[in-house]
Parts: structure tokens; sequence; C-alpha cells
């Protein structure tokens, strides 16, 4: 605790004067901005005829107001047809756009349209086609169209190297990106710069290999690159991640003597850490320094504020803190409002984060699908079984995905509020439907509910399904179907799943095994639950306490039997 109080003194000490230092670098963000702007400007510059474009075509896409496929497909259908055709960068930022909406295939299949075409790319172009493939996780194919740059002339750039590089660690492909970064260096196809050195550390940081991350931060200022204010974030994101903050602090300080400016990002990332392990005193005093050195707050930063406060409990300060970031001029995002609806769920407080929960859509906030997830879980958990299901039949009807989550809870949801009925006809529907029923445990839910409602025929039926549906029973499935039939007194039958479970390869844990000797203990079956606690000591399982008492409750049934008997 002391040290986590000392990481946050680090923060309150600096006194970094914004017009007085100099920063090391240019951070991503303000490169990003730079480029676009220098973007909208190269195409108002190339329109030079307004008799050759309808009103709005530009500013349309540079204000974002193409919020859709449909639109997008509508102006690119639109310019392919004008003479002489737009340039270039106007092609660039609807492909752009179109990735932006997360709409990937749909970008590779416009480029596919224009080289049919023959409508003239250029290096833009050919990195968004690779940051697409890239971003479906198909990076090989990303590789694929590298050579599109050599067979058009175009020599790849940082961003297209870099984009590459990002692929592979998407991918986890640790090291053919750091095979790559090598070759890159020692074919000295472009000078690795600060932005491809931190999208390496980046995702080393990600996935853990923090260590390697900062080799390669040592690598780069042994070759004269200054490391810059996202680089830093990187590294301090990692280490936070795996709790290692007396190494966070003196990255803190090193951001100091090289007179690199903390941003919205850093103090967001300690914000978040803090609050994460309970230090949210500290975690308030960091983000009251941050104010005072002229930093203002986004959504990212009062939302880890506000986490911390529900993760506490402590449900007013954290909607103070919703309500200053708004009075302060700042949206709230779906992700600010999905902390407080769990936070008011987990408390019970059940109207108030229905309040919010509608309050987002009036405000024209579409709920993300983890927010409805929280909706429907908090529902469920308090017996309002009827408006979850007005709200899952409300996500059918918009454009709010259902994922694997939310099928889990609605049919947990629907089987421990009785409605077995409604549950299968879920899973039938999802069936139908082709939803991805590749995981067992959608199964696991059902089965637990046929069981707890003593339905075994049809428990039965549905397990032996499985190997029908291509589905292998987890030690979950077969625990479901020992804890069933044992309820039933079937206990030979208990015995056998548990045997075909370990002779399918899946080998029982602790809590099977405490659910059978349970089972066998009410029975009165204390020879054979003897040999299964035996074979539990063996390997190490514990007993529950619930399956020590009922042993504890045998024991003392024995004695007084033997009792009875000596007296008699």
């Amino acid at each position: 605790m002391m040290k986590r109080r000392a990481f946050a003194a680090v923060i309150s000490a600096f006194q970094f004067g914004k017009a007085s230092g100099t920063t090391v670098g240019v951070s991503l963000v303000t490169r990003n901005r730079y480029r676009k702007s220098k973007l909208v400007f190269y195409s108002s510059a190339a329109l030079t005829d307004p008799m050759k474009y309808p009103p709005g075509y530009l500013t349309n896409m540079s204000n974002n107001e193409i919020n859709n496929l449909e639109d997008a497909v509508g102006l690119y259908d639109d310019m392919v047809r004008m003479r002489p055709l737009p340039c270039v960068v106007l092609f660039n930022q609807l492909l752009g756009r179109i990735v932006k909406m997360k709409h990937y295939s749909s970008a590779i299949s416009v480029f596919k349209d224009m080289w049919f075409l023959g409508i003239p790319v250029d290096e833009y172009t050919l990195t968004i086609l690779i940051n697409s493939y890239c971003l479906l996780e198909r990076t090989d194919l990303g590789f694929c169209a590298l050579g599109l740059f050599f067979k058009n002339g175009i020599a790849p750039t940082v961003a297209t190297f870099g984009t590459l590089l990002r692929g592979l660690f998407r991918q986890h492909m640790i090291s053919q990106a750091q095979e790559l970064f090598i070759k890159i260096i020692q074919e000295k196809l472009f000078k690795p710069n600060a932005i491809i050195y931190s999208t390496i550390i980046d995702s080393l940081c990600k996935d853990k290999m923090v260590d390697k991350a900062f080799d390669l931060l040592h690598e780069m200022v042994e070759k004269g690159i200054a490391p810059d204010v996202v680089t830093y974030n990187c590294l301090i994101q990692g280490l936070c991640n795996l709790g290692r903050w007396r190494e966070a602090k003196v990255l803190l300080t090193q951001m100091k003597d090289f007179h690199i400016h903390l941003n919205v990002i850093t103090y967001s990332i300690v914000i978040d850490a803090l609050c994460k392990e309970g230090e949210v005193e500290a975690a308030k005093d960091v983000f009251q320094t941050m104010i005072e050195q002229g930093e203002r707050p986004n959504c990212v930063t009062y939302g880890a504020l506000m986490d911390g406060y529900c993760l506490q409990g402590r449900m007013d300060e954290a909607r103070g803190v919703f309500d200053t970031m708004v009075a302060n001029g700042v949206v709230p995002s779906s992700v600010n409002y999905n902390i407080l609806i769990n936070g008011y769920f987990k408390k019970t407080r059940v109207d108030d984060a229905l309040h919010l929960f509608e309050e987002m859509q009036c405000k024209g906030l579409t709920p993300s699908t983890d927010t409805c997830n929280t909706v429907l879980q908090g529902l469920f958990r308090v017996g309002r079984s009827g408006a979850a299901r007005k709200v899952f039949d409300k996500m059918q009807t918009t454009n709010i995905i259902s994922n694997f989550y939310t099928y889990c809870v609605m049919l947990d949801g629907l089987c421990k509020d009785g409605h077995i009925e409604e549950a299968l006809d879920l899973l039938h529907k999802m069936e139908v439907e082709r939803v991805d029923l590749r995981h067992v445990c959608m199964y696991n839910i059902i089965l637990h509910g046929l069981c707890k409602i003593g339905r075994l025929d049809s428990a039965r039926d549905l397990f032996e399904s499985l190997s029908l549906k291509r589905l292998d029973p987890d030690v979950s499935t077969y625990t479901t179907m020992i804890q069933g039939v044992c309820s039933k007194g079937l206990l030979k039958e208990a015995k056998e799943f548990l045997a075909k479970m370990e002779e399918n390869g899946c080998l029982a844990n602790r809590i099977a095994y405490n659910v059978i000797v349970q089972g066998l203990l009410l029975g009165g079956k204390y020879d054979d639950a003897l040999v299964y606690l035996e074979e539990m000591d063996k390997r190490g399982f514990p007993l529950h306490s619930h399956t020590f008492s009922i042993l504890l409750n045998s024991v003392k049934e024995i004695m007084n039997k033997r009792h009875r008997v000596s007296s008699s």
C-alpha cells in the first residue's frame, strides 16, 4: 500500500509547465490529427472546380456524417460514376471511414472493385487494405497485399510496416513480429522511428512481455531515437497491469527528466491502476493534480475514477463524478453509463440502474452489448425475468449484437427463474439461426436447469445429443449429470457417469468428487463413499465444508445405530 501511495505521490510532485518545457517526440494523437487535417486540406485543394462535385461532397466525409455502410457504399457508387474521377485521397477517406465503422470485409470489397475499375491507388490506399486484413486477423493476406506496392512501383511506408507488425501482434505471433522488425532494420527498408518502436512496445506489454519491451526501449535510446509520451504510456500501462508499481514510478520520474509531459492518457492509466488496487483516495489526488497541471480529463479518466468508487460500493460518490463530468462539458460514453449501471445493480438499486439505461438512450447513445448484458444479468438477479426478456427482445429488433455472454445470461436467468421451456425454446432458436454454439457451457446451463427440476429424461437426451452436435462434455457437464442422478437416488448411474467421464479423457476435479461423495453418503452407501474419499485423498482434493458436514452427520448416524443395537 505504501508503494502505491508513493507511486501516486510521484504524480503529485510533477510541476510541469506546458509553455516552458519541451516535449521529446510527438504523440500519436497529435500526429494523426495533423495527418487528418493535411488530408482534408489536400482534398479541398484538389477540388478546384466546384461544378464537378455536388455541394457538401467533401464535408460529408471530413465531418464523419457517413455513419452507416449503406451511405458509404452509395457515396462510392456516386464517386465511380463521376468524370473526371475524384482524386485518390477522397477514395482513401471513404475507405478509412468504412474501416472506422469496423466493416473491414466491406472495405476490402470496395478496394477490389476500385482495382477492377482501374482506379489509381497510392500507398495510403494499399495500407488501408493491409490494415483491413490485419483487423480481420488475416495478416497472411496483408503480406500478400504488400506485393501490390511493388507491382505499382510504390514504396511501402513506415505506416505500412507498422500496420503489419500490429497485425502480427494482434494474432499473438510474437516471434514473427520480432523477426520482421529485425529484418526491417537489417535490410534498411526504412528507419524505424518512435511510432514503430512504440507500436511494438505496446504489443509486447499487452502480451505481458514487459521485460522484452524494456529491452526495446533501451535499444531505441541507443539508436538515438527519443521515446515520447506514447512510448512511456505503453510501458506504464504494462507495468501497472502486472502490479509493478516501483518500476512504473521510475518511468514517471524519467519522463520528468526528459521533459516529457504527462498527458491525459498517462493520468488515466495511473488513476485506473490505483482504483483497481482499491486506492481510490490516492487516485483522487492524482486526478486533482492532473487538473492543476492544466490537463483536461476525458470520459476515460472520469470512468476510471467512477469505477473505483463503484468497486467499493460508494455509488453516490461515483454518481457525483459522473455529474461533474457532464457539468464540465465532457460527453459521457456508453462505457461511463455501463460502469454506473453495473454498480447500481450490484447494490440492488435497480430503479437507479434502469433510469440511467433509459437516459442514455434518450440522449442518443446506443447501449453497447456489454451494457445490455449488465442490465439483463441485473434484472435476472432480482427476479425480474419479464423485464429482462423485454430488453432481450428489443436487442433483437435493433442493431445491438447479442454475443456469447448475452445468450449465457438469458439461458441461465430463464432456468433459475423456472422458465425452462422458454430456455429450451431459445436454445432451439439459436440452433436454427446457427448462432455459434461451439462451446458446451450453453448446454451445461440447460442441463443444470433440467436436473434441478427433476427432468432427468430430458437431461439424458440432451446429454446424449452432444456427440451429434460435435461437442465434447466437459467436467461441468458430467458433474451436473452426476448431481442430477444423485438427487434422485440413482447412485449406480452416478458412479457410471464418473467412470465414463475419466474413460473419455475428462479428468474429474474436486467438485465432481465432492458431489458424488455427498450423494453416496446421503444415500447410505458409506462403503462406496469411503472408496471415493480415499481417491480424493490420493489426488489431493480437499473436502467441501458441506461434504464434511454430511460426513459428520453420517458418522453420528452410524454410531447411533450401533448404540441402539448394543443396547437392545
